[in-house]
């Protein structure tokens, strides 16, 4: 396994973070037990989570899960980078939604954070990342929260998901005012398919020593070969072939000819790419079986020339840094 530091903290991290949202839903506690102990075992020590993960009817469970697997012992949660995150509604314990159960009030902030311990059977949480901006509340307010988070020991990193570059670049700026660290870490959406934060986002970021972590690196299935497996009759990615348009149809077919030719599975060419970014710490993979968790652990042993990056930049054209992506 390959480390790296997350963003400009002292904190390492493996190249590859273990997505958890299918635990629960779709993959049953005790498969995903028998996953995070594979992970570990292979060198993944950097597993993301989220407080409102669990499906829309058991939110919350997903952290359960996590957390009956760290109670297991064995240095399970000393041998973990653990991230999770707040902002999504969280509903009441009689299912009801209520004022000030979701966003990024000190008072969310506060309860959220302490709920998501409990669930998580853990004293502290290495990486906390606001899931969403929420523009209705101040950065002071923000701050001052989570200063007390980590003043308590609750809490020892900051992170944001799902920012544009103006929201980092305006935390940043609030924190500096309070001589705090600040954001270590951006979650957004980015793959071959998805390279729009690559105007504004990643530039941010790595400016303001912020480590990145995409998620979605298949877009959805999309670049794991579906239309191979389309062909083999294979039900979602069928239906998902059959919702390309001609133009998608021809792109993703010259993707996965590219990849034959270079004998790889599309899926890991496309965690590859990534890991190519300079920006990117960690893509995060979310498998729900521990065949998909090994496949996705090939990606750290393929190496791809400036030949092999060309070529995929030409079927998935990327962005320069904004304006000079779209003017002089």
């Amino acid at each position: 396994m390959e480390y790296t530091s997350l963003g400009r903290t002292g904190l390492s991290v493996s190249r590859l973070c273990l997505g958890t949202m299918n635990f629960g839903p779709h993959t049953i506690e005790s498969d995903a037990h028998s996953i995070m102990d594979t992970a570990l075992q292979q060198g993944i020590n950097f597993f993301d989570t989220a407080n409102a993960y669990g499906g829309s009817e058991n939110k919350g469970r997903t952290e359960e899960i996590l957390g009956t697997w760290f109670a297991q012992g064995g240095e399970r949660r000393e041998r973990t980078v653990l991230a999770t995150k707040v902002y999504g509604g969280m509903p009441g314990t009689g299912g009801e939604s209520w004022p000030n159960s979701g966003k990024l009030s000190a008072l969310n902030i506060r309860r959220a954070c302490d709920a998501s311990l409990k669930r998580l059977q853990t004293d502290y949480i290495d990486l906390y990342q606001m899931h969403h901006v929420d523009r209705a509340t101040p950065w002071e307010e923000i701050w001052q929260a989570m200063e007390v988070l980590v003043a308590q020991g609750k809490i020892l990193y900051v992170g944001s998901s799902n920012f544009a570059g103006w929201h980092i670049a305006t935390a940043q700026a609030a924190a500096q005012r309070k001589d705090f660290l600040g954001l270590v870490a951006e979650q957004s959406l980015y793959n071959l398919l998805a390279r729009t934060v690559e105007l504004e986002v990643l530039p941010s970021a790595q400016y303001h020593g912020l480590g990145v972590i995409p998620w979605s690196p298949l877009q959805g299935g999309l670049l794991g070969g579906v239309l191979r497996k389309a062909g083999r009759s294979d039900g979602r990615s069928a239906q998902r072939a059959q919702a390309l348009t001609p133009a998608q149809r021809e792109q993703l077919q010259a993707y996965e000819d590219f990849c034959d030719k270079l004998g790889e599975e599309p899926g890991t060419v496309a965690l590859a790419w990534l890991l190519h970014q300079p920006a990117v710490t960690a893509p995060i993979i979310g498998p729900r079986t521990a065949g998909q968790l090994d496949t996705a652990l090939k990606a750290l042993d393929v190496k791809l020339d400036t030949d092999a990056l060309a070529r995929l930049d030409e079927i998935f054209p990327g962005h320069r840094t904004a304006p000079e992506d779209y003017a002089w």
